[in-house]
């Protein structure tokens, strides 16, 4: 049980790596709907939806691969090198290629070519850290990764307020803050604070390319690619399945309405971040895991245990965020023009959830070589949401596109579930699992269809469940606390 103290410490540690910085970050939701009118916040929306496309297209899937053969390889510091200049190399390749055509980007997005020239800067400054950040993983510094990860943030966030909040208050009298100000610039400060602090990340990052050699193995760069090619294809399967909507929203829905539309449900949308914060911290602590753990002859039943515990953890967040959904929307969104969007959040929720449990289930691939799988399944989940959003777009907005999302995330569970048990057999505590599931899920629709506004059910809801999760595990959560 001692390699659960561990997993639990590091799991914590990039917890604080990956909320602490988010949860910073989330002053920036009631502070761009603040400043900004929904057709602005969907337009910011829209093209944070093409970072997404290009942060994955940029990694290629090497950050995974780098995983795989750091623990893999005897010889870890050519892994280094090799997947660390292959990154530099295809990241100068973009940003020369971009540079060229970023007047027809403008054009085919309908994005200003202003913000398009910012975009292009912080994704290459971006995508030239995914090799350091990976080593800090893999080398389990994770207190440096938690450290560089913050200050980025508090950079954004700090230059976000500066210039939202401040800069025009400062400009009048003041010669220095009026050369830097400049009227109805909001959406370029917001792109503007994020270029500053990836550059200033990288210039933390820099010692790292001094560490390693200017040595690049062709052979082990193909196997690499070999590995990566499918994460890649993945990668891209699920950034249409996190993102795509809104790009599919802005060619669906009527010109006029489609970017207001996109601000509502963006806007929305991120009161399913403490969903999305949870799961993404247990899977930066439990990847590195997972591959250190693989020849462990007890690995199946470590993992099967990991699994039901991130499904207590993640049905607990799913209820209490319910449970206090209208508290949240009036501290994260302080303007009630973009509640519309309000009923799209349990979809969500629920969504980004069965995305968690997947991620847990995908271990099976990883460490059997068989990352192919990933990209099968996450391109059905790809194709569900695409002509999931055709269908329902022009009839249901937005609306259509969080029933996707959904029906996406849980078609790839299952997907997931039934070929890991083919090749690599997990005894999961399905009753268990299931049990919990179901009950969050039937709490979550009570209190927010039934008994909305009522804290007193929701409370006791809330604790009902709790007592559920302490009288079915309290005997192995006693074990694993004592180990």
């Amino acid at each position: 049980m001692g390699t659960f103290k561990k997993l639990f410490q590091q799991t914590f540690v990039y917890g604080l790596a990956t909320v602490l910085p988010r949860m910073l970050n989330v002053i920036m939701v009631p502070l761009y709907t603040h400043v900004l009118p929904k057709e602005e916040y969907g337009e910011v929306s829209i093209i944070f939806a093409y970072f997404v496309f290009f942060n994955v297209i940029l990694a290629y899937g090497m950050e995974t691969a780098f995983f795989r053969f750091y623990n893999k390889m005897k010889n870890s510091k050519e892994v280094l090198s090799t997947s660390g200049w292959s990154i530099v190399a295809t990241s100068l390749v973009f940003f020369i290629i971009a540079f060229f055509i970023q007047g027809f980007i403008a054009e085919i997005t309908n994005i200003p070519l202003k913000y398009i020239q910012l975009a292009i800067w912080i994704l290459f400054l971006d995508a030239l850290v995914i090799i350091p950040f990976t080593w800090l993983r893999a080398a389990e510094k994770p207190m440096r990764f938690a450290i560089i990860k913050l200050i980025n943030v508090c950079i954004n966030l700090g230059l976000n307020v500066f210039f939202l909040l401040f800069l025009e208050d400062l400009a009048v009298g003041n010669s220095v803050f009026q050369s830097i100000y400049v009227p109805d610039f909001e959406i370029s400060y917001i792109f503007i604070s994020n270029l500053v602090a990836s550059g200033a990340t990288l210039l933390m990052m820099l010692p790292f390319y001094f560490k390693i050699d200017f040595s690049f193995n062709s052979k082990l760069w193909k196997s690499m690619m070999s590995y990566a090619f499918p994460v890649l294809i993945a990668g891209l399967a699920f950034s249409i399945n996190e993102v795509f909507d809104r790009i599919m929203l802005d060619y669906l829905l009527p010109q006029d309405i489609a970017r207001a539309e996109i601000g509502a449900y963006a806007a929305c949308y991120k009161l399913a971040l403490f969903m999305t914060l949870f799961a993404t911290a247990f899977r930066l602590g439990i990847e590195p895991f997972f591959f250190s753990h693989a020849e462990n002859k007890n690995a199946p039943e470590t993992y099967a245990i990991i699994t039901k515990y991130f499904v207590v953890f993640g049905s607990f967040i799913l209820v209490a965020v319910i449970v206090f959904i209208d508290i949240l929307k009036q501290l994260l969104i302080q303007d009630s023009s973009y509640w519309e969007a309000m009923h799209i959040v349990p979809l969500i929720l629920l969504a980004n959830l069965f995305l968690g449990i997947y991620h847990n289930l995908s271990v099976w691939y990883k460490i059997t070589d068989r990352t192919r799988f990933g990209g099968y399944i996450s391109v059905v989940g790809a194709l569900f949401t695409l002509a999931l959003n055709i269908i329902l777009i022009p009839y249901i907005s937005y609306t259509g596109s969080a029933i996707a999302t959904l029906v996406a995330y849980g078609v790839m569970m299952l997907l997931s579930y039934f070929y890991g048990r083919k090749y690599y057999p997990i005894p999961y505590n399905l009753k268990k699992i299931g049990g919990y599931l179901v009950l969050s899920v039937l709490f979550s629709v009570f209190s927010f269809y039934v008994f909305r506004g009522n804290y007193f059910v929701g409370i006791s809801l809330l604790l009902i469940f709790l007592a559920t999760v302490y009288v079915a595990e309290r005997k192995q959560l006693i074990k694993i606390i004592q180990s």
